[in-house]
């Protein structure tokens, strides 16, 4: 009966702490999803764009990974809870007793014998966390799970960011691609009027010449610019994980789709707090904080509990017997006395650590402020880049426009039309690299700022 009362303690026991741990650990919230942040990427008012998004959230590999280790720590925290409870096990002991010597107990002398012997306990072993080392480890292995979760965070507003980035770029070739290609065709229908002028003695040959050189660098520009479009498409299939599909009829809209967001004029440098660099430093700083005390506490004593529950018998068929139930409990105390300085080492090589944490820290701070800072610098200088060339482009449309009633009214050749028709098509290429330009900085801010709407930080902070 009083084995069974031991071992009902020891289940209620296991069962509580286990249960208790579970509570804790549990996560109903998937915080994935938020790391996704759809929202922010819905205000780029593109649907394909987000589809994109959602598309690399379901396959990309690196994201698969970055969650792989995270459920890893989370088992190591499991391991390190482990080490605060209980341990219970069982180790049977048979064997047979063979004395062929005379044996003598004090006056007792004991003859020639065998006989089997059983012994089938259950053993417990429990170290009394007195100084809270263990509990210690634990929360250690904690913090080092929130670095693990940080490292995915970052791994999400990278793959994201790169993502966007790479459709802004396969949109903008899509666009210098279609005016690259009626600039060939236009410069190929003025090569030929040269030619006929050049025969009709009405031009030097000079002037053809330069017409048929500028018509090879207009199609060398056009092969640059396919060859770039299908790198950024093999990108971009990489990232979403549809690298089976045909990449030349991937989906993608109109470059004029997506919205450009507006700039701050600054960002409070308090923004670096939503980094995961800056939080996956902070929790080091507190983990190394939390192993330097576990070094400390390794000087002190330790004291384990144990016991065995069980039954002795010489004989099989009885073993189960009232008469053989078999108890143990003791308390052992123990120190090291001499470990050849290796827990001092230890102690050392964490202050040391905890020390190279700091700097780790502040290094982190500058080199987060002058990310945003140049992400943003960078964004308001393409904005400004893209409205010049707006203006520029409405200048060169309007100058168009005066060619075509001058060439209506007999006052200008086919030939000049054309050209001029050429210059509004590189005015328009400029417009459309600035702009995609400017969209591709408001993503490099977003990732810059932790992957957080830098729209509206400032009133957040």
């Amino acid at each position: 009966m009083k084995f069974f009362k031991i071992l009902l303690t020891l289940f209620v026991l296991l069962c509580s702490l286990t249960v208790a741990e579970a509570k804790t650990s549990k996560n109903t919230a998937d915080y994935r999803t938020e790391y996704l942040n759809l929202d922010w990427w819905q205000k780029y008012n593109d649907p394909v764009l987000t589809d994109y998004i959602t598309t690399a959230y379901k396959n990309n590999q690196d994201l698969k990974i970055a969650s792989l280790n995270v459920k890893q720590s989370e088992q190591v925290v499991k391991m390190a809870f482990a080490g605060q409870l209980p341990q219970v096990g069982f180790q049977g002991d048979v064997f047979r007793d063979l004395s062929s010597a005379t044996v003598k107990m004090g006056a007792i002398t004991v003859g020639d014998y065998s006989q089997s012997n059983f012994f089938l306990p259950l053993t417990m072993s429990y170290e009394v966390d007195l100084w809270g080392e263990n509990y210690l480890k634990t929360k250690s292995v904690k913090k080092q799970l929130e670095m693990v979760k940080q490292n995915e965070r970052a791994s999400y507003i990278s793959l994201t960011s790169a993502v966007a980035a790479d459709y802004f770029n396969l949109i903008k070739f899509d666009k210098l691609i279609k005016d690259q290609e009626e600039l060939v065709k236009l410069q190929t229908e003025i090569v030929r009027l040269e030619e006929i002028k050049y025969k009709n003695g009405l031009c030097p040959v000079t002037e053809l010449m330069d017409e048929k050189q500028l018509l090879t660098q207009l199609r060398e520009e056009l092969n640059v610019y396919v060859d770039k479009r299908l790198i950024v498409a093999r990108e971009l299939g990489v990232l979403t994980g549809l690298r089976e599909k045909d990449l030349s009829v991937m989906p993608r809209s109109d470059y004029s789709v997506a919205s450009l967001l507006p700039l701050p004029q600054s960002i409070n440098a308090e923004v670096i707090q939503y980094r995961p660099d800056y939080l996956k430093v902070e929790d080091y700083i507190e983990k190394i904080g939390i192993d330097a005390k576990v070094a400390r506490r390794d000087f002190l004593p330790k004291f384990i509990l144990y016991g065995q529950a069980g039954f002795s018998a010489y004989n099989l068929t009885n073993i189960f017997g009232n008469h053989t139930f078999k108890s143990l409990i003791g308390f052992m105390p123990s120190i090291d006395l001499f470990t050849g300085g290796a827990k001092m080492a230890r102690l050392r090589w964490t202050k040391l650590e905890l020390e190279k944490a700091q700097q780790i820290y502040e290094k982190t701070i500058l080199n987060s402020v002058q990310e945003v800072n140049d992400a943003l610098g960078g964004a308001i200088t393409r904005e400004m880049n893209y409205n010049e060339s707006i203006k520029r482009y409405n200048l060169e449309k309007e100058k168009f426009a005066l060619a075509d009633k001058k060439y209506n009214i007999g006052a200008k050749s086919n030939l000049d039309l054309m050209k001029d028709s050429e210059k509004l098509l590189v005015a328009d290429k400029d417009k459309v690299s600035s702009q995609v330009n400017y969209l591709i900085s408001t993503v490099n801010i977003y990732k810059a700022v932790g992957g957080k709407d830098f729209t509206t930080i400032n009133e957040k902070l």
